[in-house]
């Protein structure tokens, strides 16, 4: 049927669109979409989300660090790059888990008092390279496919600080489900650090739209900030600025 086609076409351009964007397109009911939807789906075209359907399987597998620090690499370097630029001498901040974490570490040359909380072991091994960073590393179990720490000794210590920025790195970015990672140990952990920052920047290239993970961390209404790469639909970007966050695209 050619709507399908034009489905499918409309989808490889935006990768994700809504059951709305389709009626309003072709001047169909709700219905009329969603059975295409569930047909397209059977065929294996497309994967049905809450509202609408994705090109791209939704639900995140866990990988190991090393593994993920190869993908989208210049894309994590240009977000970090943005970044950096939101941090002044003597703040406080909290840096989460994540590869884009990672190389957000690797950027910051700041030659000024930064005190720094982490739950990242690879995060505070390359923030140690510098003698003006104060670094507290949180302790707890450690987590082998990120190089991190989860659980109560950490969620401890975060109830005790106060933070200004809290740089959060995601598995997955869903307008309805929220921000999520594929560990739910994780997952309680970024919650304990969204209450003690003032500010919430979450950093994600933009293979981590529409997808989610296991663990949910927030909703979008707790983040304050996005920072991405060009490579974000505009339909997606409009709908993220909808919803009062700030979008900044590296």
């Amino acid at each position: 049927m050619k709507r399908h086609q034009s489905i499918l076409e409309l989808m490889e351009k935006e990768n994700y669109v809504s059951v709305q964007q389709l009626c309003d397109f072709f001047k169909v009911s709700a219905v009329t979409i969603r059975k295409d939807l569930k047909l397209l789906e059977s065929k294996g075209l497309l994967f049905r989300t809450h509202g609408g359907a994705t090109i791209n399987d939704p639900y995140i597998n866990d990988r190991h660090v090393s593994e993920k620090e190869k993908f989208n690499v210049k894309e994590k370097e240009a977000i970090a790059t943005e970044a950096v630029k939101l941090i002044s001498p003597n703040d406080s901040i909290i840096i989460a888990s994540g590869t884009t974490m990672q190389t957000f570490a690797k950027a910051l040359r700041i030659e000024e008092t930064l005190n720094i909380t982490t739950s990242s072991l690879n995060v505070s091994l390359e923030l140690a390279k510098s003698p003006y960073y104060k670094i507290l590393q949180l302790g707890g179990n450690i987590r082998h496919n990120s190089s991190s720490v989860t659980g109560y000794y950490s969620d401890v210590v975060l109830e005790n600080i106060s933070c200004h920025l809290l740089f959060l790195g995601v598995d997955g970015i869903d307008i309805d489900y929220g921000c999520s990672t594929t560990s739910l140990e994780e997952a309680t952990l970024n919650k304990k650090m969204i209450t003690s920052a003032q500010k919430v920047i979450v950093l994600a290239d933009s293979s981590k739209f529409n997808k989610k993970g296991f663990g949910k961390i927030c909703n979008l209404s707790d983040i304050h900030q996005i920072i991405t790469d060009s490579k974000i639909s505009n339909t997606l970007a409009d709908k993220i600025r909808s919803r009062g966050i700030q979008l900044t695209i590296a």
